[in-house]
């Protein structure tokens, strides 16, 4: 087995941490949860986050294959077509995109222009699905609960869960956004938790808990023994429990309005009205 580079890329605006996974027999690579930088105050947005991990992949003469999205964020946009437009690469994301596409459609009113067929990527992976990040073996887990087009992606020995688990301090994923429940988020979690003890797991998102360091790599293993929510011997019951609880006193994503308009068209911005100009509508109420 081989064992892929694994180069991150830490958002400090956002908590989330992209990821350029490498094949260092072939120099391909892939890029995981890409961030498009944006003030929410001015609408304006910024390649800096995405463009230092171009400036990575142009350095280290890497050629990409695949911009992964684990999910459709709703604490950041994603730079996926940026990426894609300066250096390549398929966009890919798990078939029930189209889900999320016909909830957020809904209450964002889209339009019929707004394809909710997941066309707008280059890949809709179904589970256990197999692809190759050049000689690399990879396999995608569909781990609904938080969304429902979650997706873990296992690259040989190293899984990304997106937001599905958090560092052990941190917990679990929220599973209160349209389409999400604790239930299903407990038996996706324990899909990974089963995955060999030494499997490293990298996160998508740490906010530094008890002001540690920011953190993104663990273990099945450590999260097993560990995790504040789902450690061995807490049963399905008991994190339902919790995690409603939990999720009944967070207030939402500050990005959540932007963010799910954008990434589930891809990461494009939605069409030009006849002024030229790119809008995003905030829906009163509703969320």
């Amino acid at each position: 087995m081989s064992t892929p580079i694994i180069k991150p890329f830490h958002d400090s605006a956002s908590g989330t941490i992209s990821y350029v996974v490498e094949d260092k027999e072939t120099s391909k690579c892939a890029v995981i949860d890409s961030v498009l930088d944006f003030d929410m105050a001015s609408g304006r947005t910024s390649t800096k986050h995405a463009d230092l991990m171009i400036e990575y992949i142009a350095q280290n003469k890497l050629i990409i294959d695949w911009i992964i999205e684990t999910h459709v964020h709703a604490d950041h946009l994603s730079a996926a077509p940026y990426i894609q437009e300066k250096i390549g690469g398929k966009i890919g994301i798990g078939e029930e995109i189209i889900l999320v596409q016909d909830t957020f459609g809904k209450i964002f009113n889209a339009g019929t222009e707004f394809e909710r067929d997941g066309s707008q990527f280059d890949k809709l992976f179904k589970d256990n699905d197999t692809y190759k990040i050049g000689e690399l073996n990879a396999k995608t887990i569909h781990t609904p609960g938080h969304t429902p087009a979650c997706m873990v992606h296992l690259i040989e020995d190293t899984a990304f869960v997106g937001d599905t688990l958090f560092m052990p301090d941190g917990g679990t994923a929220r599973a209160d956004f349209p389409g999400g429940d604790a239930r299903t988020l407990y038996r996706s979690i324990r899909k990974v938790l089963n995955l060999p003890g030494e499997t490293r797991l990298f996160i998508c998102h740490d906010y530094g808990p008890g002001g540690r360091e920011v953190a993104w790599e663990t273990t099945v293993s450590e999260q097993r023994k560990n995790n504040i929510h789902v450690k061995d011997g807490v049963s399905e019951d008991k994190f339902v429990e919790t995690r409603e609880a939990r999720d009944a006193t967070l207030s939402m994503p500050k990005l959540i309005i932007p963010a799910t308009q954008v990434n589930m068209r891809a990461g494009d911005l939605p069409e030009e009205e006849d002024n030229g100009v790119n809008y995003l509508k905030i829906p009163i109420n509703k969320l």
